[in-house]
């Protein structure tokens, strides 16, 4: 998969100064999130169809994305 170069901010990031932050990008047929804190590091890259399989495994254990952007620390 080529690197994504549309990367946004997620819907439930936190609101403030903007440090705790979730990005997206997508393509044709994958999903990527990073950690806006260190945009370099590692992504998590997902087939189109499980990207939506993790987001409802966080939903049961952490109450938004921001959540799970606190608890990856």
């Amino acid at each position: 998969m080529t690197a994504p170069d549309n990367w946004r901010k997620s819907s439930y990031s936190d609101g403030g100064d903007g440090n705790d932050c979730v990005e997206i990008a997508n393509t044709p047929t994958h999903i990527a999130i990073r950690d806006s804190k260190t945009p370099a590091s590692a992504t998590l890259t997902f087939p189109a169809g499980a990207f939506t399989t993790f987001i409802g495994a966080l939903k049961t254990t952490h109450s938004t994305v921001t959540d799970f952007a606190r608890f990856r620390g």
